[in-house]
C-alpha cells in the first residue's frame, strides 16, 4: 500500500514534535527513533515509506570483503531495489562502532531518488555525506567498514531501528528534531490531525508573542477554543 502524494505533502508541513503528540494521543508512545540525527548541512525534511534492511552481528570468517561480490548481498540488493521515494532504513542494533554505509552507496541512493537514508549505526565519508541533497540520519561518523560489526541478513522485514519497530511501508518523517515512525494504517489520519494541530499551535504562538499567558491557552480552555473557532469561521 502506498500513501498518496497529498498525505506526503501534508506531512511535509508538520513537525516531528507535533506528529509525536498526535500519536501519543492515540496511545502510541514509542515512535521516535533514538540516537540518530540529521547530518546534512542543509535543513532537509524527510518523508517517505520504509524499505528495511536488517543486520546481525558480523563474524570474521563470513564477513570478508569478498562478501560484497555477490549480487545477492542484502545491503547491495537493498541499495539497488529500494523504490524511488522510499526511505532505506537499516537496523544495526544501535551499534555505531562501524559504518552502515559510505559516500558511494549513499550517492547511489540519491541518484536513484531515494527519499532518505536512516541507520542507528554510523556512516563513513561523513563530510561528503553531509553535503548531499538526500536526507541522511545516523548515530555518528564511523570509519570502520560495516563488515567489521554488521552482517546483512534480510530486506523488507520488520526491524528495530533506534529502539522503534519499523515495518516495511511504515511512514517515516524526519527533521532537525529526529525521526517519527507512523504506522502505515493510520498515516492519513495522523497527517490530517497533525496538520490541524499545527494550525492551532500557530495561533497559540501568535497569542504568546502578543503577551498572552499559556494557562488556559495551551491546552485551550472553552473560551480559547471559542475565540479560535470564531477566527477560523
Amino acid at each position: 500500500m502506498q500513501i498518496s502524494q497529498r498525505v506526503i505533502d501534508d506531512l511535509r508541513r508538520v513537525s516531528t514534535a507535533t506528529l509525536h503528540t498526535a500519536l501519543f494521543k492515540r496511545g502510541l508512545r514509542n515512535t521516535y527513533i533514538q540516537g540518530v540525527s540529521l547530518i546534512n548541512k542543509q535543513k532537509l525534511k524527510m518523508v517517505g515509506q520504509a524499505f528495511t534492511l536488517r543486520y546481525i552481528p558480523a563474524r570474521e570468517d563470513i564477513d570478508t570483503v569478498a562478501a560484497f561480490k555477490s549480487p545477492e548481498h542484502p545491503q547491495r540488493l537493498a541499495v539497488e531495489t529500494v523504490p524511488e521515494g522510499m526511505v532505506l532504513v537499516s537496523d544495526c542494533r544501535q551499534d555505531a562502532t562501524a559504518a552502515s554505509a559510505g559516500s558511494i552507496l549513499l550517492t547511489r541512493l540519491e541518484v536513484r531518488k531515494c527519499a532518505g537514508f536512516v541507520s542507528d549505526a554510523g556512516i563513513r565519508d561523513f563530510d561528503d555525506a553531509s553535503e548531499m541533497n538526500m536526507p541522511i540520519f545516523c548515530a555518528k561518523p564511523s570509519a570502520p567498514t560495516n563488515l567489521t560489526k554488521h552482517h546483512a541478513v534480510d530486506i523488507q522485514v520488520s526491524i528495530g531501528c533506534g529502539g522503534v519497530m519499523v515495518n516495511p511501508g511504515d511512514v517515516l518523517v524526519g527533521d532537525g528534531d529526529g525521526i517519527i515512525v507512523i504506522p502505515l494504517e493510520i498515516a492519513q489520519e495522523i497527517a490530517k490531525e497533525a496538520l490541524a494541530m499545527e494550525v492551532f499551535e500557530d495561533y497559540v504562538l501568535k497569542k504568546v508573542r502578543a503577551g498572552s499567558k499559556v494557562i488556559g491557552l495551551y491546552p485551550p480552555n472553552a473560551e480559547t477554543l471559542e475565540e479560535y473557532n470564531s477566527q477560523k469561521a
